[in-house]
Order: structure tokens, then C-alpha cells, then sequence
């Protein structure tokens, strides 16, 4: 379906209105609209509009209801891995305000704000919010996917520090939402992802956390599997502060990445811990004495400096996502997962693959019941390939295929929206939840979004 043409008035009525930019394709400025992060997708929207307040997005809302034209939303594209074709794109990049309300420890945080700005702004206050292992995420969208957080095991996931959204739903009406006000609203947006509306704003707590022990303990690619032991028994004796992952990274040769980093093949055991930095120093020590040690990042750092523990790609690139949420890495599955990313294997196509601990209070019950449903999962299991040739794209799906089906036995059978990766058909996307959960997104779609106007990306269909 495509979007009314210039002839239209009352299109062109509705849209002059908007305050920020309204593109179409072969407009100056069109293709820098509607580039995101990730560059695997390329969008074609008919229309673009570059919303500067909830009041542009409802405005556009009403067109998109008025014209039966379908919506996507983006704020960084972090997340973009589905080609929006047509319609309408919404980029929220230029809706960045943060509010910080020191004494009740609250940040109200707009569209399209990345978590760089939240810290940036919460930082002099010496309060901390829950984001991912790049600050370069767009907040909104993290949160709405549940978010998961670098120091998730020590304070829970970042929907469970929600207070409210303000949202527009897909008819071109602003709601206030939190557990009293329109509650199943409220419900949906917290771990369900866009399906019921367009996020304006949410207000979420922060925590009192200036400083963090964080970084990477990095050793040469051959030693993986004891590493890879030595953090699995690691992690069962651990407070539940102490947050940590374990990846394998092939890394290019490419200016971006540090020496002696550069061009090699790494295993790597990255923590975070907001505790006495003494005492996580004594926890570290058996993960620093598993094998002979390349590079140690490990730190006492500002906690708005969270980047250099993961030192995700700071700039745009193409990438394919995946995961599978894990019960439990017995010694078949430490195998399993070595035949496939593990130092025997030439030429592996993907950049990480990386096992994160869960558990602690990412298990912990929602103070307020949500759409989440990774609470059950002792470890998450992520990839990311980098697709910069046609053949070597071809190499990465397979080698991320080969590696789910591969530990799928030991999984719960569910993934986390945000790192799921390229939306499939329905049962694919279905993965995200359990039965009981998609059904109640789906009659919560057919409630606030009948007509499934917001259809790009990880959506579930109407009942």
C-alpha cells in the first residue's frame, strides 16, 4: 500500500502541520532520514517525517489512520534489521530531551534519546540508568524489547524500572500509561515491543550507582575452552551483582578496533560489578587464572563509561542478530557449542558469539506484571555477523542457523525481541513469548491497533 501522492490535498493539508521534515524519495536529505545503525536494512518509506514532539507523531498517526497507510518507527536503527518498503517512516532522532529528577530519582525521556544522553544527564547526580552493552541504543526501543541490561543480574531489566509511557496509538490518540492508568497498555509496551503504539516518552527510576568495576579479560582464541568451563562453574557460585558474559571474537583488521586487539581471534569473559571493587577483584580471580591472559581492561570506572566494557562497533554497519535463551550449559552443551564457534573451526564467518549470564534479579518476578519472558533462562546465547559480501552473507546465515539448531536442545525454546534478530513469518516472531503471552499481544493489538497499521518488524497480527 503506498501513501497518497502530492495531488492529494488533504494529505498534504495533514502533513503541513508537522513541524520537523516531511520527505519523499528523491527529496534532498531523504536518504540521510532514513538510515539507521544498522545498515542491513534498507528503507524505502513513500513518506518520511521527521517528528520534533509527540505532537508530530500524533499528527502523522492521524494521517497514516485517515489514509490507511502503515507506520514504522525509528530512533537510532540499532534495531533496524527488516526493510521498511513503504509507508510511513517516523524518525524520532531529533525528540533527545532527558529530565532528571534528582531527589526522586526519575528520568523522563523523550522518543528518540539514546542512552549516551540519559547517562550524560543522570551522571552529575551520580544516578545510573539500566541500559545495553552500547550507549548508543536508542532508549525507548531497548525498553519496549525489555531490555537487557549490562547490569541486569544485580538490578533486573530496564522494563522493571518503568514508571509510565506517554504513547500515541495508532488512531492518532495520546495516552498516559503506568500500572493504574490504562494498565494493559501499560502491559503490552513493557517487553511486547511497538506493536500497540508509537512511545513518545517514558519516565523510568534510575539507581544511585556513580562508579562500576567493569571491563574485559581477553585471551588468545586457543584457550577458549577452559576459559569457557572455568566462567560456566564461575557462574554458579556468584552473587547475583556480579554480571559477566562470555564471547569469541573474530575481529577485522580494521583501524576501529584497538591494538593488540585488531585482526584476532579473542575469547573473552566481560564483567560488570557494582559492588566494592575490592571484592570483585576477588571474585575475578579464578576467571584471570583460567588461562594466560592478552589483555585485562578491567577497571574502576564512571559508570557513563559503560561502553568500554563490551567496546561494542561504535560506528554504522550491516549486521544479522540472533539469539536463543538457554536453561542450562551442562558439559554436551559446552561441546556442542565448541564444534561450532569454537578454535577448530576456519574461517567461522561471525564476529561474536556470546554465552551472557542471566539469572539473579533478571529471574526475579515483574513488580508489575509484563510481556517479558526470558525470566526463566540461566544463560542467553547471541551472534552477530557482519554482512559486508553477498557470499560471506550466505556463510553468516548458515553459520547462525547451524549454531541454534545446534544448541537448541538446551534452550527454552524462546528469544529475547531485541537480539532476536530478522523477523520470520508468525511462528518465528511468535519465539519472542510464550503461547499464553503472544495471544494476549495479539488481542492487545486488535484492541489499540485494529486495522495493523504498525506492521513493520517484529509485530505480532491482530487476533
Amino acid at each position: 500500500m503506498t501513501a497518497p501522492h502530492h495531488h492529494n490535498t488533504p494529505d498534504l493539508f495533514a502533513l503541513s502541520e508537522i513541524h520537523g521534515p516531511v520527505l519523499r524519495p528523491g527529496d534532498d536529505g531523504y536518504a540521510d532520514e532514513v538510515t539507521g545503525f544498522n545498515l542491513a536494512a534498507l528503507h524505502t518509506p513513500d513518506v518520511v517525517v521527521g517528528a520534533t514532539g509527540a505532537d508530530d507523531v500524533v499528527t502523522a498517526l492521524r494521517w497514516a489512520s485517515a489514509t490507511g497507510t502503515p507506520v514504522a518507527v525509528q530512533a537510532t536503527g540499532h534495531g533496524a534489521n527488516f526493510p521498511v518498503p513503504n509507508g510511513l517512516l517516523l524518525n524520532t532522532t531529533r525528540m533527545t530531551q532527558v529530565r532528571i529528577d534528582p531527589d526522586r530519582r526519575l528520568a523522563t525521556i523523550a522518543a528518540g534519546a539514546k542512552w549516551s544522553h540519559v547517562l550524560e544527564a543522570a551522571a552529575p547526580h551520580g544516578l545510573a540508568a539500566l541500559c545495553g552493552t552500547s550507549t548508543d541504543s536508542g532508549a525507548v526501543g531497548y525498553t519496549l524489547g525489555g531490555g537487557l541490561p549490562v547490569m541486569g543480574r544485580a538490578y533486573g531489566y530496564a522494563t522493571d524500572l518503568v514508571r509510565s509511557f506517554q504513547v500515541a496509538t495508532p488512531d492518532g490518540r495520546l495516552h498516559e500509561c503506568d500500572p493504574d492508568n490504562e494498565p494493559e497498555l501499560f502491559w503490552a509496551l513493557r517487553g511486547g515491543k511497538g506493536n500497540v503504539g508509537v512511545v513518545t516518552s517514558m519516565t523510568c527510576e534510575l539507581i544511585p550507582l556513580p562508579t562500576v568495576l567493569g571491563g574485559g579479560v581477553y585471551y588468545p582464541g586457543e584457550h577458549a575452552e577452559p576459559v569457557l568451563r572455568t566462567w560456566i562453574d564461575w557462574t554458579r557460585t556468584l552473587p547475583d551483582e556480579m554480571c559477566s558474559a562470555f564471547a569469541l571474537l573474530r575481529l577485522p583488521p580494521i583501524p576501529e578496533i584497538p591494538e593488540p586487539l585488531r585482526g584476532g581471534f579473542w575469547a573473552r569473559v566481560a564483567i560488570a560489578w557494582p559492588e566494592d571493587p575490592a571484592e570483585g577483584e576477588r571474585l575475578l580471580a579464578p576467571i584471570r587464572a583460567a588461562a594466560p591472559v592478552a589483555v585485562d581492561t578491567v577497571e574502576e570506572m564512571p559508570y557513563a563509561a559503560l561502553d568500554r566494557i563490551h567496546l561494542e562497533p561504535q560506528d554504522p554497519l550491516p549486521a544479522r542478530e540472533s539469539c536463543t535463551l538457554m536453561r542450562d550449559l551442562p558439559p554436551d552443551a559446552i561441546r556442542t557449542f565448541l564444534s561450532q564457534a569454537g578454535p577448530e573451526v576456519p574461517d567461522y564467518p561471525l564476529l561474536i558469539v556470546e554465552i551472557r549470564h542471566m539469572g539473579g534479579a533478571l529471574a526475579r518476578p515483574a513488580r508489575e506484571e509484563d510481556a517479558i519472558c526470558a525470566r526463566d533462562a540461566n544463560y542467553l546465547l547471541e551472534a552477530v555477523g557482519v554482512l559486508a559480501a553477498p557470499p560471506l552473507a550466505a556463510a553468516i546465515e548458515e553459520a547462525t542457523t547451524a549454531l541454534h539448531t545446534a544448541m537448541a536442545p538446551y534452550g527454552t525454546g524462546l528469544t529475547m525481541i531485541n537480539i532476536h534478530g530478522t523477523p520470520g513469518d508468525d511462528s518465528d516472531r511468535a519465539r519472542a513469548w510464550t503461547p499464553e503471552v503472544y495471544d494476549r499481544l495479539r488481542k492487545d493489538k486488535s484492541t489499540y491497533d485494529p486495522e495493523n497499521l504498525l506492521r513493520f518488524g517484529h509485530i505480532v497480527a491482530p487476533a
